[in-house]
Order: C-alpha cells, then sequence, then structure tokens
C-alpha cells in the first residue's frame, strides 16, 4: 500500500528524511482492527518525528501521522482516537505505524462513530490539536458560559482550535497574536478581542490558555483573576521563563494545569459538539497523499493557517 514515512532521521534537514512509497499491509492482532484511510492530517508531532524527536532509530522505518476518519472493516464511518495504552501512552507513528497510508491497524477501541454532519477532511484534522483545546477548555480550566479566556499565540493549531470551541460554547474569549493578519483572523472566528503580545488586557481573565511558554509566561500569570486558572500544553519558545512569577501564583492562589492531548470519551464530546453547533475545523489545504512532501515543506515554513489534510 502507498504511505508517506520516515525512511531515517535527520534533525537538520527533516523532509530529507520523508519517503513516500510503498509498505507493506497492517496487520490487525487479536482486539485491533483495519481502517481504510479517507483522510489524515498534518501534525507538527509528524514534522519532529522526521528530526528524531520522540521517534529512535531502531522503530524505522515508520509511517507517520496520528489523526485519520475512514471507513472500518464493515464499511461503518469512523474516526480514529490516536492515542494507544494505558500508563505509558503513546501516539500512533511513534511505537504503531500511523496513519499517512491507505490503511492504518488500531486497537477496536480506538474508533469512533463518525458524524454524518462532518466530512473526512474535517473529522480527520479534529483529533490532535482540536482535541488538545477542547481538554484546555472543557476539562482542565474549568470555565462556563460568559466566563473571559486569553489564548496566548493568535496562529497556532491549538490556539486556534481554542478560539472557535470558546466562541461556540459561549465564552469570552480574548486572543494575543505578534501577526496582524492572525490577529484579524482571530475576530472573525469568534475573538471577542485582540491585543499584541503583552498587552495591557481590559480587566483579569477567569483562565489563560498557553501553549507558547517561555515568551508569554510572565504576562499569562499576570493575566489572571485571582483565583484563576492557567493551563498549558505546549512551549513553542521555550520551557523555561526568565520569570516563574511563583509569589503571584502562590499570593493569588492561582491553578496552574498541565494538559495533554485527550481522552477518546473527550473526543467523542468534541466531535458531537461540531456537529450540533456547526463547528468546524479550519482546514489550510486538502491536497493528495502523494503530494505529502509540499505539505511537510508549507508547515516547515509556518504558511498556513489551518490544518492540511492529505486525502487517500
Amino acid at each position: 500500500m502507498f504511505a508517506a514515512y520516515a525512511a531515517r532521521l535527520d534533525a537538520d534537514d527533516p523532509l530529507a528524511a520523508l519517503e513516500l512509497g510503498e509498505r507493506p499491509e497492517p496487520q490487525a492482532p487479536p482486539g485491533w482492527t483495519v481502517v481504510r484511510v479517507r483522510a489524515a492530517s498534518l501534525n507538527h508531532h509528524d514534522l519532529w518525528s522526521l528530526r528524531g524527536v520522540g521517534l529512535g532509530a531502531g522503530s524505522l522505518p515508520m509511517i507517520l501521522g496520528c489523526d485519520a476518519a475512514g471507513t472500518d472493516e464493515h464499511g461503518n464511518e469512523v474516526v480514529v482516537y490516536p492515542v494507544i495504552g494505558g500508563a505509558r501512552r503513546t501516539l500512533l507513528s511513534e511505537k504503531y505505524q500511523g496513519t499517512f497510508a491507505e490503511r492504518v491497524a488500531v486497537p477496536a477501541g480506538n474508533v469512533l462513530p463518525k458524524p454524518p454532519e462532518l466530512s473526512f477532511e474535517e473529522a480527520a484534522a479534529l483529533p490532535t490539536a482540536w482535541l488538545t483545546a477542547y481538554r484546555m477548555l472543557f476539562t482542565k480550566a474549568g470555565v462556563r458560559p460568559g466566563d473571559s479566556v486569553l489564548v496566548q499565540g493568535a496562529g497556532g493549531g491549538v490556539a486556534t482550535a481554542a478560539i472557535v470551541l470558546g466562541a461556540a460554547a459561549g465564552l469570552r474569549m480574548f486572543v494575543t497574536g505578534r501577526d496582524e493578519g492572525k490577529r484579524r483572523r482571530a475576530l472573525e472566528l469568534g475573538a471577542e478581542a485582540v491585543f499584541a503580545p503583552d498587552a495591557r488586557l481590559p480587566h483579569r481573565m477567569d483562565a489563560v490558555l498557553e501553549t507558547v511558554g517561555a515568551a508569554t509566561w510572565s504576562h499569562s500569570v499576570k493575566s489572571l483573576r485571582p483565583g484563576g486558572t492557567l493551563v498549558i500544553s505546549g512551549t513553542t519558545t521555550g520551557p523555561n521563563p526568565p520569570a516563574a512569577e511563583l509569589q503571584r501564583i502562590f499570593f493569588l492562589e492561582l491553578t496552574v494545569a498541565g494538559s495533554t492531548m485527550g481522552t477518546k470519551e473527550e473526543l467523542a464530546g468534541l466531535l458531537s459538539l461540531c456537529a450540533a453547533k456547526g463547528v468546524r475545523p479550519l482546514i489550510d489545504t486538502v491536497l493528495p497523499l502523494d503530494r505529502a512532501r509540499e505539505g511537510f515543506a508549507r508547515m516547515r515554513a509556518g504558511d498556513l493557517y489551518g490544518k492540511i489534510v492529505f486525502a487517500v
């Protein structure tokens, strides 16, 4: 079967490690099933895998891709939940072959019904970045309709998903971003107001969603009301902020919560919310799988707004 896979690892030139071609058909052990992939979406995780982050040379060659939607062995339309295992969790494409292929083997419990309201491309865009945003908002931040939420970084995939989901759920979404065009786009997606980084906000927030890390940490902590919650799921500018703001955290009784991906039940909730409220993930481009290299190059250059999806 045709697939996009890591044939080697290259920290400096990850695209040189990407190969497109034939790979063996997946074998489903007992309790697993084979999904015929109709669409699979690209994540930064896939680019990091080619660099050797989270993927060892002993696992090569490895078909990349975490997210997918397709049909099961009985023809049912399904969405793949990409997290496998219990205590020692792993994403598809780390230990087990991924979704950038015509077929993928997954545990039978890792498939959920695809809502008919969502296309295969839309459903495939949800399980990683959008699930992360869903968990940050509705599980970790504990916000309610009418609460104020600050999202740091207007252009990131998780941040974009949080804006759309929060607005759909009746939250007051505020957004920071360096790029004026991305700030304008955040307003179009449902943000109440947008600001430059480190800008003074109109009032303190009930929650802050943080994926940027060192560059915005101090601003995030200072933006919270007493008793507010900061949820962090990424550190794109580094994990060690120059000022940890510990005094402010304990004096104002702030909560700092870490968040990673989400559960299968949360993915089911996300799919239901999207179907019921007409929420759709932003898709930048849909490419055939044999043009996967083009999609990886665009992600590496940062030349996109929304998800890149491969049609299989």
